[in-house]
């Protein structure tokens, strides 16, 4: 039996989430795409073997790419295989890519993915527009929640 993952807003489990990618960059747009997998690939996913840490997004010849996505190989895979960090395809519409063409190459902008789910047994991702902290900024929002974090502590003590 597999174990049980979060529920997203939209109803799928959360397969993956990339745990950085709020603590080093701003989060400006998000959207949810498809991706292109093998066989092997979406057993893989459905299992929880995979892995967000180093992945980013490019858009190459008006498509866009998800690279450093590690999607470990399916222990029962017999005699087929996939390679585990190869670039793979989103699926966007159209003008979606034509929107984030325009922002990528705007200096400092950058393609994160946030999570990895599953939509009506599609593997889907959500993939952020984002600008890189700076290291003040990322001490100003460590200090912003520690200090929420004791408000609200000092607020359950006087109840």
């Amino acid at each position: 039996m597999s174990t049980p993952r979060a529920p997203r807003p939209e109803g799928g489990p959360v397969l993956a989430r990339n745990s950085k990618a709020r603590h080093d960059y701003h989060i400006l747009e998000t959207w949810e795409a498809g991706v292109v997998l093998s066989g092997t690939e979406i057993k893989s996913v459905r299992a929880g073997k995979v892995s967000l840490a180093e992945a980013f997004g490019t858009v190459r010849r008006g498509e866009v790419w998800l690279e450093g996505m590690t999607i470990a190989p399916y222990e029962s895979r017999g005699y087929a295989s996939h390679e585990p960090r190869r670039a793979r395809k989103l699926l966007l519409q159209a003008r979606e890519i034509r929107r984030l063409i325009g922002a990528v190459e705007q200096k400092g902008l950058t393609l994160i993915p946030l999570d990895v789910h599953l939509a009506k047994g599609r593997a889907k991702v959500t993939l952020a527009l984002a600008r890189g902290k700076k290291e003040h900024d990322k001490r100003e929002t460590l200090k912003r929640r520690m200090a929420e974090r004791e408000a609200a502590r000092a607020m359950g003590r006087r109840r």
